[in-house]
């Protein structure tokens, strides 16, 4: 933790690395929160229907060791390198952790990214296993036959022919599951160069990889985590920046983070998120800034999207005196591992109401 100071340099004068001699990046994120407050919620995901989602440190933690386990049966050991390829969603945050707490190497990947490239990097780094969607799937299916090494295929949609669901995995009963025990220097990612000089190469980092950036993102986070922090960004998980400042970074502080769907930023769409979701910190690229700052009179839109969500609230009351069917508000259901349903109310306005994970969650191209 960055130590609270008035001025840059007291805290440049007074800081101090402290490596502990183990870490695991995936425990670290998951299951040492979930001991501490298992009902606290660590992820939300952004539904433009306004049927948001959020899941819970304990969930979190229950599903990614599951994942684990799984991963474990199907053959995965601890150095094998597992990819990811999906968009932001709950299913990405539990793969990484899961690959992370079995002591294999995450291997995240775009989903824009051609089958030439996926080929050359999944070839490459030897992956043995690969977390996709069918928009991957597709991809990949077309590439199976060069990649040798490739013997498992996790889909979060359902499963087919020759792939596993991941709600199947990440419902594996795993009761005496724990974390590799692993340092810091371990390895635990390895992400790919763009290939603008030559061939891509895969940097592999350690664990200490996400310790390294918590002193740069709580200092330009203004000492985060503060009460309300929040964190969003429009970056792609696999890349660097939206893993490294932004996702882990945020789940290790006990930060929510919000996912949203899609791969085509939408700068109308950003004002929303940022808006309905109550994000107070966030990691925007430049490109992203510059399309935003085009958008005339934003603040109109954040109106625009109350007097939405107001109507949707007001036709879903109407209905419930009838029986009918009504649309669904924009109050967050929140994913706990005992599955118990029922309703909250924050603030004077319905929140949030729990459901089981159906391994559906946010998870679309």
């Amino acid at each position: 933790m960055l130590p609270i100071s008035d001025t840059y340099d007291n805290l440049r004068r007074d800081f101090r690395w402290q490596i502990p001699g183990k870490f695991n990046i995936g425990a670290a994120v998951s299951d040492v929160w979930a001991a501490r407050e298992p009902d606290r919620v660590c992820l939300q995901h952004f539904s433009p229907d306004g049927a948001h989602l959020s899941l819970t440190y304990g969930a979190f933690s229950v599903q990614s060791s599951s994942f684990a386990q799984g991963l474990l049966e199907q053959g995965v050991r601890a150095g094998d390198r597992v990819a990811i390829l999906l968009p932001q969603s709950f299913e990405t945050a539990i793969a990484h952790a899961a690959i992370y707490k079995l002591g294999a190497i995450a291997l995240p990947l775009a989903l824009l990214f051609g089958v030439e490239a996926l080929e050359y990097r999944l070839r490459d780094a030897g992956a043995v296993a690969i977390v996709t969607n069918r928009f991957g799937h597709e991809k990949i299916a077309a590439i199976r036959h060069q990649l040798p090494d490739l013997k498992t295929v996790v889909l979060v949609e359902d499963n087919g022919p020759d792939t596993i669901a991941f709600a199947a995995l990440a419902q594996t009963p795993a009761p005496n599951f724990v974390a590799a025990d692993t340092t810091p220097d371990d390895p635990a990612m390895m992400i790919y160069t763009s290939g603008t000089t030559g061939p891509p190469k895969g940097a592999l980092h350690g664990h200490r990889v996400l310790l390294g950036h918590i002193p740069g993102f709580q200092f330009h986070h203004a000492f985060l985590p503060q009460p309300g922090d929040r964190m969003w960004t429009p970056a792609d998980w696999a890349w660097a920046g939206g893993l490294l400042n932004a996702l882990l970074p945020s789940l290790l502080l006990g930060v929510p983070v919000v996912s949203s769907p899609g791969q085509k930023f939408d700068p109308h769409m950003a004002f929303r998120i940022l808006e309905e979701m109550d994000v107070r910190n966030a990691f925007i690229p430049p490109t992203a800034l510059r399309l935003m700052k085009s958008v005339e009179n934003p603040r109109a839109l954040q109106a625009q999207s109350a007097h939405h969500w107001l109507g949707r609230r007001i036709s879903r009351a109407r209905n419930l005196g009838t029986g009918k069917r009504g649309v669904r508000g924009s109050g967050q259901r929140v994913l706990r591992p005992d599955g118990v349903q029922h309703r909250a109310v924050v603030g004077g306005q319905p929140r949030c109401a729990e459901a089981r994970f159906d391994g559906q969650a946010g998870a679309r191209s």
